[in-house]
């Protein structure tokens, strides 16, 4: 099989500058030439990166791009341009990939292979535009159900395929054999549920944060996504001594070294249509971390409450009140080891060989069709 994937205008990849998407996408990719596939790999050109390398036998075109924008109009206008150079460098295909917004829409699937959009954002109502979709494939159940509701079709081009982990499952130390450390990794943004972690940390009783420290690691500049100046600030002036704030993380074995180091890890997200799958929690679970994570939807495909982790009770915008009985219990109590063990297991599900091997299985379904 030939297969083209086109990531968005605005990340590289390798994924220099982070994103989910990127690193599950340059991950399957090298799974899809490890299965005898050939694969074109097209991204943004941009820090130092070639035009074009080979990669662990995946062919990777650069091309130029753009710095995201909070402009919505002009973000999809820096795109439009972007899809229009991919356009003159994309070899024939049987399968394009791609979540970049313009491609379904003006791209011959008859020379660029079968469009197979990934929805890796909540969809905002433009995926009926897209007609010469074959297939739209989601990572959760939740983002299917979204998906289904503009399509006309409903569910009939709609695929559920998760991340996977961008890794081999890691060698780790036994959770009770790490420092005690609470780990959050993501955006420093409100719609994380930032503040209201520090918070609960915050009103935690002493002796817990004496013994006890929560690290915070993600992007806080508003052209990486995070909430800007403001908001960094806001979470700094509450933190104290137990709260330690680290700048992003790219490079995977670096974040790696974090997630051991850690046993456990809060993602008390409140981005109803932000999240679609939380591959950083699952990360932190193949490392052997607890999670707690908020009562999203998405989290509900992997994460069972009680036995691989904890999803609070009260729903998506817990109080503080609900995120502090949750890291008590865990910080408190004796579950750590078994849930920890548990959440091992779980990820074990999710390596990129398997994962690898349910897209291919997609792909020649959507070529018999």
């Amino acid at each position: 099989m030939n297969i083209s994937i086109l990531q968005g205008a605005f990340l590289p990849v390798p994924p220099k500058r982070g994103g989910a998407i990127e690193k599950s996408w340059q991950a399957l990719a090298e799974a899809f030439v490890q299965a005898g596939h050939h694969v074109s790999h097209v991204s943004r050109l941009c820090d130092d990166l070639p035009k074009q390398e080979i990669i662990n036998g995946v062919h990777h075109f650069r091309i130029k791009g753009s710095e995201a924008t909070t402009n919505p109009l002009l973000l999809k206008l820096r795109e439009f341009a972007y899809v229009l150079r991919a356009q003159k460098i994309l070899p024939k295909a049987d399968i394009l990939v791609t979540h970049a917004f313009w491609a379904p829409l003006i791209f011959n699937r008859e020379k660029f292979g079968k469009i197979y959009v990934h929805v890796g954002r909540y969809p905002k109502g433009q995926l009926c535009l897209y007609g010469k979709a074959a297939r739209f494939q989601v990572p959760s159940r939740s983002i299917a159900e979204a998906a289904a509701i503009e399509l006309d079709d409903g569910l009939n081009r709609v695929c559920t395929l998760p991340y996977p982990l961008p890794f081999s499952m890691p060698v780790i130390p036994a959770v009770m054999q790490r420092p005690k450390r609470v780990l959050y990794v993501g955006r420093i943004h409100p719609e994380k549920g930032v503040l209201n972690l520090v918070k609960a940390w915050k009103s935690l009783p002493d002796f817990l944060q004496n013994e006890w420290n929560l690290r915070l690691i993600g992007p806080w500049k508003k052209e990486q996504g995070g909430g800007g100046p403001s908001f960094i600030k806001q979470v700094k002036q509450i933190c104290g001594k137990s709260v330690e704030i680290l700048e992003p993380i790219f490079d995977q074995n670096l974040l790696s070294e974090q997630y051991k180091q850690s046993q456990v890890f809060a993602y008390p997200s409140e981005a109803v249509r932000g999240e679609t799958f939380g591959l950083a929690v699952l990360e932190a679970m193949s490392h052997g971390c607890v999670p707690i994570v908020s009562s999203l939807a998405c989290f509900l495909d992997f994460i069972k409450s009680g036995k691989n982790g904890i999803s609070m009770e009260s729903g998506v915008h817990s109080s503080n009140h609900e995120l502090q009985k949750c890291l008590k219990l865990l910080l408190t109590g004796d579950k750590i080891t078994n849930l920890s063990q548990n959440a091992i297991k779980t990820a074990e599900d999710y390596t990129v060989d398997k994962v690898a091997y349910q897209f291919l299985q997609d792909f020649e379904c959507v070529l018999n069709k």
